[in-house]
């Protein structure tokens, strides 16, 4: 092996290197985004609950804690996915066989679109869904006025 193809060889590795770290950085983001999420909901629940002495409005499915449970699962998944992709290239480096493999990127892209596309009706439509809880905040709210 000649010292040029070794230097080439190094810099594939490095470059390797950055692309892992890069994803992790995506991921680690993905995990802090959803974990922030998950938590300020709970404050504005709990925020709300203070102020107005009513259970908030939360549907079962689409909530900010679930999307931000999905975030912080699609993180770790991308963690993992990462690895192996870094050790796929490793490999494919070290046998002259590297071949660029764009799955990742678009799976990754969709999976983050279809999420940010879920969190625009909880923004949307946070104030507009009905409370199921209505009936047991205002049994409450009466038991509470006849101390």
């Amino acid at each position: 092996m000649t010292k040029n193809s070794q230097v080439d060889r190094q810099r594939e590795h490095q470059a390797n290197e950055r692309t892992f770290l890069a994803w992790l950085r995506t991921s680690i983001a993905l995990i802090g985004f959803g974990f922030a999420i998950a938590r300020f909901s709970l404050f504005l629940r709990q925020l709300h609950s203070t102020l107005t002495q009513q259970e908030p409005q939360v549907h079962p499915i689409f909530n900010s804690e679930n999307l931000g449970v999905s975030l912080v699962i699609f993180g770790i998944v991308v963690i993992a996915l990462a690895a192996w992709h870094y050790n796929q290239v490793f490999w494919q480096i070290e046998q002259n066989k590297y071949r660029p493999n764009r799955i990742m990127v678009l799976i990754i892209t969709a999976v983050v679109m279809i999420l940010g596309t879920l969190s625009i009706p909880l923004v949307l439509w946070a104030n507009k869904l009905p409370n199921p809880t209505t009936n047991s905040t205002q049994r409450r709210q009466r038991s509470l006025d006849d101390f």
